[in-house]
């Protein structure tokens, strides 16, 4: 009897040893020791919505990933464009509804209105050490993913020794009666991250980006609102190029379909990365809490580098879909990041954006 009862103490013991264990195993090695009552409190409120720009697939192996460290977090994700992104959380807000507890998306300057307008709450992440400085505003808004706009082409209907090598090539190429009507991009008033895009390439060519945007006119150039579109296009032949395509989309896209060619520019590519911010008045703001760190860690990194293919920002991160592997592609002076930093909010003013729209309208819209 006495070798009963010692034998049940000490599987109990055992037992209880290994759930405290496993408890504690969800706390990431190095990070405080009081982050297990942030974990707690997550679980406690058992939810999380978010509201993102990502496609749902690409999305998944996070979710799936965070529930394995994170059991018991219920994951409600919404996938939209970007600019329905920002309309519904505005709108949601200011009829003092529901909405979502993150905000993830490509349309970094939509993302950096919301924030610098007081909607983000300040989280300063046990990660943020890890990520560029231009990735990080004032502990509120952080880039996630370290993306290059480029330029995609149909391999089977564009020779290889047409295929631009810089932004001026692209702009004479594309003048020539074999593009007319053949030639993609975002339509810029429909797509958040299409418009961010456009107003960094006029920051960065300052007097040859009307050059560029009378040869999108010359061109006739076809508008789309999603990459996904644009995409399908230039596969069938319908479009021969697109400009300023989502690169990690493209990229991934080039490995399965050789009808798809990619091209990053060499005397610049822009880089876009994902911004995240929780919600000041998020209702799970614990949960939301673990995911920002989560997505930031090198583990939810390597996820987004591996698995997702949206393109790790962390430098410590390996394999072909990170920002190491870009820049040794592209060259380090040749890289240029969009900041997360209001300095992205230029073009967004009223009366900028439309005389934005309007000198876009006047040269490469017109038919």
């Amino acid at each position: 009897m006495m070798l009963k009862t010692t034998l049940a103490a000490a599987v109990a013991t055992t037992l209880a040893t290994a759930f405290a264990t496993a408890a504690l195993a969800q706390v990431p090695t190095g990070y405080p020791a009081d982050y297990q009552k942030l974990v707690d409190g997550a679980k406690k409120e058992g939810k999380l919505v978010i509201y993102g720009a990502t496609d749902s697939k690409a999305t998944q192996p996070l979710i799936k990933d965070f529930n394995t460290l994170y059991p018991g977090i219920t994951i409600e994700y919404n996938d939209m464009n970007s600019t329905e992104v920002y309309n519904r959380f505005i709108s949601e807000v200011a009829a003092g509804g529901n909405t979502a507890d993150v905000m993830w998306s490509s349309a970094m300057d939509l993302q950096m209105r919301l924030a610098s307008d007081g909607y983000a709450l300040k989280y300063k992440s046990v990660e943020v050490s890890k990520i560029p400085g231009w990735a990080v505003w004032d502990d509120q808004a952080y880039g996630t993913t370290f993306e290059p706009a480029a330029i995609v082409y149909n391999k089977r209907l564009v020779d290889a020794k047409e295929v631009p090598q810089n932004h001026a090539d692209f702009a004479k190429l594309i003048q020539q009666p074999k593009f007319k009507d053949k030639v993609t991009t975002y339509d810029i008033e429909k797509s958040g991250v299409g418009f961010m895009f456009m107003t960094q390439d006029a920051r960065e060519l300052g007097t040859k980006f009307p050059e560029l945007e009378n040869a999108f006119g010359v061109a006739k150039v076809r508008v789309q609102s999603s990459t996904g579109t644009m995409m399908e296009r230039i596969s069938s032949g319908e479009n021969l190029i697109g400009y300023n395509v989502l690169g990690s989309y493209a990229l991934v896209r080039a490995k399965a379909d050789p009808s798809i060619g990619v091209m990053l520019p060499k005397d610049y590519t822009l880089i876009l990365s994902r911004v995240l911010f929780i919600n000041k008045g998020a209702k799970n703001v614990n949960a939301a809490k673990l995911w920002l760190d989560y997505m930031l860690s090198h583990r939810g990194q390597t996820i987004i580098a591996n698995d997702s293919r949206l393109y790790a920002i962390r430098a410590d991160v390996t394999g072909e879909t990170t920002s190491a592997d870009l820049i040794k592609q592209i060259g380090k002076d040749n890289v240029k990041p969009v900041p997360v930093h209001p300095i992205v909010l230029q073009f967004l003013g009223p009366a900028k954006r439309m005389a934005f729209l309007k000198q876009w309208k006047e040269s490469a819209g017109k038919k």
